[in-house]
């Protein structure tokens, strides 16, 4: 199983994540030190889980949500993939690649994610 996220604040306004084999792990609440100001202080994290075959059609579906406005992004690894995902852009590489994790980073603070929210798990 893939664990994901997505954060609430961060969605298109009048998207909706529907009709994935998702399965709901936790919703959860929290004050964000480094939000920018165009983010809100407080952020909701919406944390799903899913099989690693529907990894391309999870990724998708987030980056037709996540909004390409504010600096937002989501991620989630498997054994042998990395998916680093912004409006309308999905970065994929193995773990350890840092050539592409440094092109992706250099993609989100292209799109106004602050070099400390550059910060995902592989």
């Amino acid at each position: 199983m893939v664990t994901g996220y997505i954060l609430v604040e961060g969605m298109r306004v009048g998207a909706c994540l529907e009709g994935l084999p998702l399965r709901l792990l936790k919703i959860d609440r929290y004050r964000m030190p480094t939000a920018t100001p165009q983010q809100p202080p407080v952020w909701t994290t919406v944390e799903f889980e899913f099989e690693e075959r529907h990894a391309e059609r999870v990724a998708a579906a987030l980056s037709e949500v996540v909004s390409e406005e504010g600096g937002w992004y989501t991620n989630f690894t498997h054994d042998e993939e990395t998916f680093v995902i912004f409006a309308d852009r999905i970065f994929r590489y193995r773990p350890g690649d840092r050539a592409a994790r440094a092109e992706a980073a250099a993609y989100g603070s292209s799109m106004g994610v602050p070099d400390t929210q550059l910060d995902w798990e592989e």
